[in-house]
C-alpha cells in the first residue's frame, strides 16, 4: 500500500513539475521577410535564452519568411524548417544545433550508461582506443565539438610536452590534404602536412584546440586533452566559397609565419582559373605568372627563375625527375591538369634534400585516388581531350588513379598559310599511380608516367621526345617523432630526328638520357623548438650524346656514334628547423654532394693555360667500365630565417649555395630536340651559385590580402655558354667548343594577393637582371671583350595580373594580363667588303633587344548545377586567348637578296584565339 501512495505521489510530482517547466517557456513573436540565416539566428538568440552553432556556408542559401505571435523557439523553427532539408537539435543547456541534411541526436545512446561502467572497471583497455602506441587504432576526429582524448589516459595532467601526430584526409574521397597548417594559438606552435598529410607537433601536455586550414578545404577545428604521445587523424571538407567576403580567422598567417621565403604552393583550383591558349589549365602558364619566374617568349618549354636557364630548374613529378616539361612547341604543359593535386615552387629556401640544380626546384603533387568510391572526369576542347578514372582497390586502403590525354592538332595546322601546308603535330601523355596503406605506420606509393611528342614543320623531317618515369616510395612512421620515405626510381628522356624524303640521304639522329635513383628521407621531431631532417640520395646518370645512323636499307649516310657517359651523383644532407623563441625562427642545413664521373671514356688532357683546343692536347687516356675517372665534392649551405614584428608581419633572410653537375648546351633560347645534355668530366666543371635574399611580408584585412617585397642577389661561376660559331650536335670534343662564364643575377619582386571574397587573384611585378662575363684570356675568345653583357634570358620588366571574378557559384570570369621587357639579341649592324665578297659585321652579343611583350586572355566559367546527387557534373570554358592581338616577337631573323639584308619578326599567335572546352565529372 505505501508503495502504491510513493509512486503516486512521485508522477503527481513530476507530472507538476513538467506543468511548471511549460509555463516557464518563453513564448517570443517574430516577423521575417527574407531573412538570412544570420538574421533569423540573431533575432531568436535576442528574444530567447538560446544560444545557436551551425555551420554559414551551409546555410547561406537559406531565406526565411515567417510572422508567428507568442510561439516558443521550438514551434518557430518546426515551422522555419518545414519541407525542408534542414534540422535542429536543444540540448537541456539550451543550446541549439541547426544543421543541413542531418540530424544531432543530444540523447544518450541506449545501453551508454551500462557500457560506461564497463569501461571504468578496465581503465587500460578504454585508453588504448585513444592511439596507445601498442594499439593500432587510430582516433579519427570527425567532428569539431567533441574533446578527443590523446594517448594514456591519467587521473592527473602530468607537465611537459607530448608529441601528436597523424594524418589529415579529405572526408569524401580519402586522399591526403598536402600542406595543410594546424595552429595550436594558446601555445603559437604550428605546423603543416607533408606530401602524404602526415604532421607531427609538440604541445604540451593538456587541452587545446587545434585550428586547421588546408588549400581549397573548409577550415575546421579540433579539440583535444593530450594526456602523452598520441596519434589523431583528421578529416577535412572540401571548401564551397560563399559570394560574401569570407572572414579568415588570426592563425591564417603561414605566408607570414613560415621560415621559408621565395616558396610558393597552388593548388589545382587556382590553376583552372587562369586563361591558357586552348582552353585547358596549364601548371607551367600559372608558374609563370609568379614573381621571379620569366620564359623566353611563346611557344617555348621550360622557365627562368630568378635569372637561370632553363636547364637550372629541377621539375619533379612525384617524385620522378622531368627533363621536358611541355608539348606541342610549348602550348601544352606535361601535366595532366585532371591528376595534379597541387605545385610548389622554391625559389630561394631550397630544402636540403633537393640538389643538383642552380636555381629552382618546381615540385609538382599528383592525387592519390579516390579511396572511398569510384569516380572520374574528362575533357574535350578544340585540340586535345583527356580522360581521368580513380577509385579503391580496397576501399579505405588501396586506391588509384589514371589519367590519359592526346590531341587532333592537325586540323589546326591545315588551316595555316600555305607554308605549313604539309605540317603534323601530336602528342599523348598517360598516368598510373597506386597507393596503398599497409598498416597505420606503413604507406606504399607507385607512380608511372608516360608521355610522346612528334611533328613536323612542312617539311619530310620528323622531330619527336618522350619522357619515361617510374618511381616507388614506401613511408614508415616509425614512432610519433621519427618517419622516414625511402624511394626507387627511373627516369629516361629520348628525343630523336629523322628524315626519309630522300632515301640516299635518310637518317635518325637520336639521343637520350637516363637516370636511376635512390633516396632516403628521415624527419625528426626531437621537440617543440627543433625539426631535424637527414637522408642521403644516388642519381645514376647514363647519358647518350648523339648517333647519327642510316634510316633505310638504300641509305648510303655514314654512322656517327657518340661515346656514352656515365656519372654518379651521391650527397648526403642533414638540416634543422629551431623556434628559437616566439618570434625567432631558423632553418639551417647543409648537403654534401659527392659526384663520380665513370668509364667507360676516353678524355683528353690539354695543356694548362692554354685553350682547349685540337693544338693543345697533349694525351688522351682510356677508362674502363665503373672506373672512377674524376671527382668533384663540395657542400651546400642553407639558411633561412624568420623574426615576427607582429601576428601579420615578419622580416625574412635566407642564403644557400648549390652545384649542378648536369648542363644543357644550346644555341638557341627554349629546350628543343637538337640540344644537347652534357655531364660535367675533368674538362666541363660542374656549375656554382650562391643566392642571399631578404623579404619582408605582410597581412591585412584579415589575413584576406598577402603582400611581400623580396630582394635577392646571386652570383654565378663556370656557367657553360658556346663558343662563335660553336658545332654541338655530334661533337666528339664538346669540352673544345664550350667555354665558362661567371655571372650575376640581382632583382626585386613584389606581389599582392587577394584570397578571399568574389574577387581574388593576385598582382606581381619583377625588376630582374642576369648579366654574364667571359674574361679568362686562357679560354682563347673573350666575349664583348671580357665586358658583362645580357643573358638570352635576360627581361628586365615582368609584370602579370591574374583575376577571377565570381558572379554566383555557377558563373565567373577570369583575366590574365601578362607584359614583359623583350629579351636580348644580336643584331647585323654593318656590312663590308672582305676578299672580293660582301661580309655582315655584328653587334656586340646581345647588345639590342626584340619588341617588349604584352598579351591578355580572357574567359567566361560555366559550372552545371550543384545538386549533390546527380550522377554527373559539368562545365564551359569559354575564352580568348591574346585577346588585342597583339603580335608578340618570338625571334628575328636576318635574309640577304640582291646584296640587301633584310630582317624579319616571328610571331606565333598574331590574332585572338578562341577557345572553348567542355568538362565532365562523374
Amino acid at each position: 500500500m505505501r508503495k502504491t501512495y510513493l509512486l503516486s505521489f512521485c508522477f503527481l510530482f513530476f507530472l507538476q513539475m513538467a506543468s511548471a517547466q511549460q509555463s516557464n517557456i518563453k513564448l517570443i513573436s517574430v516577423n521575417f521577410q527574407q531573412a538570412t540565416a544570420a538574421q533569423f539566428v540573431n533575432d531568436l538568440e535576442s528574444k530567447s535564452s538560446y544560444h545557436f552553432y551551425y555551420d554559414p556556408l551551409s546555410f547561406d542559401s537559406l531565406k526565411v519568411t515567417l510572422q508567428v505571435n507568442d510561439k516558443s523557439v521550438e514551434a518557430i523553427l518546426d515551422m522555419a524548417f518545414k519541407n525542408t532539408d534542414y534540422h535542429y537539435a536543444i540540448t537541456q543547456q539550451q543550446q541549439v544545433f541547426l544543421t543541413k541534411g542531418r540530424q544531432i541526436k543530444t540523447e544518450l545512446a541506449p545501453g551508454f550508461l551500462q557500457a560506461a561502467t564497463k569501461v571504468q572497471t578496465n581503465q587500460t583497455s578504454a585508453v588504448a582506443d585513444y592511439t596507445d602506441e601498442k594499439d593500432k587504432k587510430v582516433a579519427e576526429a570527425t567532428t569539431e565539438n567533441k574533446i578527443y582524448e590523446i594517448g594514456i589516459k591519467t587521473n592527473s595532467i602530468k607537465s611537459g610536452n607530448s608529441i601528436l601526430s597523424g594524418y589529415i584526409r579529405d572526408i569524401k574521397s580519402g586522399e591526403a590534404v598536402v600542406g595543410a597548417s594546424i595552429y595550436v594559438a594558446n601555445t603559437k606552435t604550428g605546423v603543416a602536412t607533408d606530401n602524404f598529410g602526415y604532421f607531427t607537433i609538440s604541445l604540451p601536455r593538456g587541452r587545446h584546440t587545434l585550428n586547421i586550414r588546408g588549400l581549397g578545404m573548409r577550415d575546421t577545428r579540433r579539440q583535444i586533452i593530450l594526456y602523452t604521445d598520441g596519434k589523431l587523424n583528421i578529416e577535412m571538407q572540401e571548401q564551397v566559397n560563399s559570394l560574401k567576403e569570407v572572414k579568415i580567422s588570426a592563425d591564417k598567417v603561414a605566408n607570414v609565419r613560415s621560415v621559408e621565403l621565395g616558396v610558393t604552393r597552388m593548388d589545382i583550383k587556382n590553376i583552372k582559373q587562369i586563361p591558357t591558349a586552348f582552353g585547358e589549365a596549364d601548371v607551367l602558364k600559372v608558374v609563370l605568372t609568379l614573381p621571379g619566374v620569366t620564359s623566353v617568349g611563346e611557344a617555348t618549354t621550360g622557365f627562368n627563375v630568378r635569372g637561370g636557364s632553363a636547364d637550372e630548374n629541377l621539375i619533379l613529378l612525384d617524385g620522378a625527375t622531368i627533363y621536358n616539361p611541355a608539348h606541342f612547341f610549348g602550348f601544352f604543359a606535361a601535366f595532366n591538369p585532371d591528376i595534379v593535386k597541387d605545385i610548389e615552387l622554391y625559389k630561394s629556401s631550397i630544402p636540403e634534400k633537393f640538389g643538383g640544380r642552380l636555381s629552382s626546384v618546381l615540385e609538382i603533387t599528383n592525387r592519390e585516388g579516390n579511396k572511398k568510391i569510384f569516380t572520374g572526369s574528362a575533357g574535350i576542347g578544340l585540340l586535345t581531350s583527356r580522360l581521368n578514372i580513380e577509385g579503391p582497390i580496397v576501399k579505405d586502403k588501396t586506391s588509384f588513379i589514371f589519367g590519359a590525354r592526346t590531341t587532333y592538332s592537325d586540323w589546326l595546322l591545315s588551316l595555316l598559310p600555305q607554308a605549313y601546308k604539309n605540317s603534323s603535330a601530336s602528342f599523348n601523355d598517360a598516368n598510373l599511380d597506386i597507393s596503398h596503406q599497409i598498416n597505420d605506420k606503413n604507406n606504399i606509393y607507385l607512380s608511372s608516367y608516360i608521355s610522346n611528342d612528334n611533328f613536323r614543320l612542312n617539311s619530310d623531317t620528323t622531330y619527336a621526345y618522350s619522357n619515361k618515369s617510374i618511381v616507388l616510395k614506401w613511408k614508415h612512421n616509425f614512432n610519433t617523432k621519427l618517419f622516414s620515405l625511402i624511394s626507387g626510381g627511373y627516369d629516361r628522356y629520348n628525343y630523336s630526328i629523322t628524315s626519309t624524303e630522300n632515301p640516299v640521304n635518310g637518317y635518325e639522329l637520336s639521343s637520350n638520357i637516363s637516370q636511376s635513383n635512390f633516396k632516403a628521407d628521415f624527419t625528426y621531431y626531437l621537440n617543440n623548438k627543433h625539426t631535424i631532417n637527414f637522408g642521403l640520395s644516388s642519381i645514376l646518370y647514363n647519358n647518350n650524346a648523339g648517333n647519327y645512323e642510316p634510316d633505310g636499307a638504300g641509305s648510303l649516310v655514314l654512322p656517327q656514334v657518340i661515346a656514352q657517359e656515365q656519372a654518379l651523383e651521391s650527397a648526403l644532407y642533414l638540416g634543422d628547423k629551431y623556434d628559437v623563441t616566439a618570434n625567432l625562427s631558423i632553418s639551417a642545413g647543409i648537403r654534401y654532394n659527392i659526384y663520380n664521373y665513370l668509364g667507360p671514356q676516353t678524355v683528353d688532357s690539354y695543356a694548362p693555360n692554354l685553350p682547349k683546343q685540337p693544338d693543345n692536347v697533349l694525351d688522351s687516356t682510356a677508362y674502363k667500365s665503373g672506373k672512377i675517372i674524376n671527382t668533384y665534392s663540395a657542400p651546400d649551405i642553407r639558411l633561412s630565417a624568420r623574426y615576427l614584428l607582429n601576428d601579420d608581419l615578419s622580416l625574412k633572410a635566407g642564403y644557400n649555395t648549390l652545384h649542378q653537375y648536369l648542363h644543357l648546351l644550346t644555341n638557341s633560347t627554349s629546350i628543343s630536340p637538337t640540344d644537347v645534355y652534357k655531364l660535367s668530366d675533368p674538362n666541363v666543371k660542374p656549375e656554382y651559385g650562391d643566392q642571399v635574399s631578404l623579404g619582408i611580408f605582410k597581412n591585412a584585412k584579415q589575413n584576406t590580402i598577402e603582400m611581400s617585397v623580396e630582394v635577392y642577389y646571386k652570383r654565378i661561376r663556370d656557367y657553360l655558354d658556346y663558343r662563335s660559331g660553336a658545332v654541338l650536335l655530334l661533337n666528339e670534343h664538346i669540352e673544345q667548343a664550350v667555354i665558362n662564364d661567371d655571372g650575376k643575377a640581382y632583382g626585386a619582386e613584389f606581389l599582392l594577393k587577394k584570397t578571399a571574397g568574389k574577387l581574388n587573384g593576385w598582382i606581381s611585378y619583377t625588376y630582374s637582371r642576369t648579366l654574364l662575363k667571359q674574361d679568362d684570356p686562357n679560354a682563347g675568345e673573350l666575349i664583348n671583350g671580357g665586358s658583362w653583357y645580357p643573358a638570352n634570358w635576360d627581361k628586365p620588366n615582368a609584370f602579370n595580373f591574374t583575376g577571377n571574378y565570381k558572379f554566383t557559384h555557377r558563373y565567373s570570369i577570369s583575366l590574365d594580363v601578362a607584359y614583359s621587357t623583350g629579351r636580348p639579341i644580336t643584331l647585323p649592324i654593318a656590312q663590308y667588303e672582305y676578299a672580293g665578297s660582301e661580309r655582315v659585321f655584328y653587334s656586340d652579343r646581345n647588345e639590342y633587344r626584340i619588341p617588349d611583350y604584352f598579351r591578355s586572355d580572357f574567359s567566361i566559367n560555366i559550372e552545371g548545377n550543384h545538386k549533390i546527387h546527380q550522377k554527373t557534373h559539368n562545365s564551359w570554358t569559354i575564352g580568348v586567348y591574346n585577346l588585342t592581338g597583339r603580335a608578340n616577337a618570338y625571334s628575328t631573323f636576318f635574309t640577304e637578296q640582291g646584296g640587301t639584308i633584310s630582317g624579319y619578326k616571328l610571331s606565333i599567335f598574331a590574332t585572338p584565339i578562341p577557345f572553348i572546352n567542355y568538362n565532365i565529372r562523374f
